[in-house]
């Protein structure tokens, strides 16, 4: 029996017209599967986010590394962090700017415009000798 695109065009109109023997609900899967679904599509992103280390409220990566107060090392490329901060600072509400002017040094400063006594008020990113490190600054009370 050969196919003809004639066949799946006849069965979309019986299901249309409620024909006899025909299923015409549109959803196959019932409303608590899939609200189940969406619940556990959530909850495996959310421990990225959750498990993140936070200084003074500021999100550092989960590898940070305490070398001081308030300054931290990350294992990852100083290009790798800055792409994790973008993700999570967006650049149209986090200003950016470069700190430093020398070549052997890469620095960026990224500005917490909301910050409150006690918390971030901007974070420094920067590389050196091959080494990516963030350093939190803490707005005064």
């Amino acid at each position: 029996m050969a196919v003809t695109a004639v066949a799946p065009i006849q069965a979309i109109a019986a299901v249309d017209a409620g024909a006899k023997g025909r299923y015409t609900c549109r959803l196959t899967v019932p409303l608590r599967p899939r609200y189940k679904a969406a619940l556990a599509a959530v909850l495996l992103t959310l421990p990225g986010i959750a498990l993140a280390e936070r200084v003074a409220g500021a999100v550092l990566p989960d590898e940070a590394v305490k070398v001081g107060e308030n300054r931290y090392r990350i294992p990852k490329s100083f290009d790798d962090t800055l792409k994790f901060f973008r993700t999570v600072y967006s650049p149209a509400k986090f200003r950016r700017r470069p700190i430093a002017d020398q070549p052997a040094v890469k620095a960026v400063h990224i500005e917490n415009p909301g910050a409150r006594p006690g918390q971030w008020e901007g974070l420094n990113v920067y590389e050196l000798r091959g080494e990516t490190r963030v350093f939190v600054l803490v707005k005064g009370k």
